[in-house]
């Protein structure tokens, strides 16, 4: 009977445990994620690509300011997240812990500025701004997020950071980021935009939202990359894993299930 009574308790324990957030209802499998982390954080590959992004940025950077006469003041669009900023320690943290992602642990992580700057970022955005150019960051991180960003930012050495340089998401209803784009260029002559994510260059690419779509827009854009626009390597998380769930909200099993559906041999 005592026996009985504990384990009575046990499952409602378990039950109640179930309904309260931050607990066992919130936990992930998400070891699948381990080796892409494990990439980002430990390849000499990783930094190597990063290391290229910017070299090769530089290189368009210098040949625009040798060879375009426009009396158009210069801009660089800069996304933040895994394009001049390393938040794979929070990617970490979520897997040892498996947790999913989540608004509070991501306000948390951003407002603790322990971000670290990808290899290259600094410097070149700082040679730019050297040469008269502006440079925005525009990230879909929220308004609530822009305080730590900024001094994240700032501690890090990143160039000119302020109110109207860092852009931040405002539209709830919407996370494209074409406004804000439209808003620099419409003042500014935009020689580069860089970033993690197709997302981050033209509102051509938010509408390719399976696998197939995003391939097809990206082939009818090819000459634009490596030209105008510059993508940083983020194999950890992103609109292209998105595409691979169809945009929908599934469960751990379910997302399995289309990750290896996808794969080709």
């Amino acid at each position: 009977m005592k026996q009985s009574r504990r384990s009575t308790g046990v499952l409602l324990v378990l039950l109640l445990i179930s309904f309260v957030p931050g607990t066992l209802a919130q936990t992930s499998d998400n070891e699948y994620q381990t080796g892409a982390v494990l990439w980002t954080q430990s390849s000499g590959e990783r930094a190597a690509l990063s290391y290229q992004a910017f070299n090769l940025a530089r290189m368009i950077l210098d040949h625009d300011l040798r060879t375009n006469r426009s009396r158009m003041r210069r801009a660089i669009i800069v996304d933040i997240d895994e394009t001049i900023m390393d938040n794979s320690p929070y990617q970490a943290s979520l897997i040892k812990n498996h947790q999913s992602f989540s608004d509070p642990t991501w306000q948390a992580w951003v407002n603790r500025a322990e971000a670290t700057a990808i290899p290259g970022a600094v410097e070149f955005l700082n040679y730019a701004n050297s040469r008269g150019v502006r440079v925005f960051y525009i990230t879909n991180r929220k308004t609530a997020e822009k305080e730590g960003t900024a001094a994240n930012l700032k501690k890090l050495g990143f160039p000119n950071v302020n109110d109207e340089t860092l852009l931040v998401r405002t539209d709830p209803k919407s996370s494209s980021k074409e406004p804000r784009r439209l808003s620099v260029s419409a003042k500014y002559r935009v020689v580069l935009l860089m970033g993690d994510n197709l997302n981050d260059f033209s509102d051509v690419f938010e509408n390719a939202r399976t696998v197939s779509a995003r391939m097809s827009v990206t082939d009818q854009n090819q000459a634009k990359f490596g030209a105008r626009f510059i993508v940083l390597p983020n194999p950890m998380y992103g609109d292209w894993e998105s595409a691979i769930y169809e945009n929908q909200r599934l469960s751990d099993a379910e997302k399995d299930a289309k990750r290896k559906a996808t794969l080709k041999d």
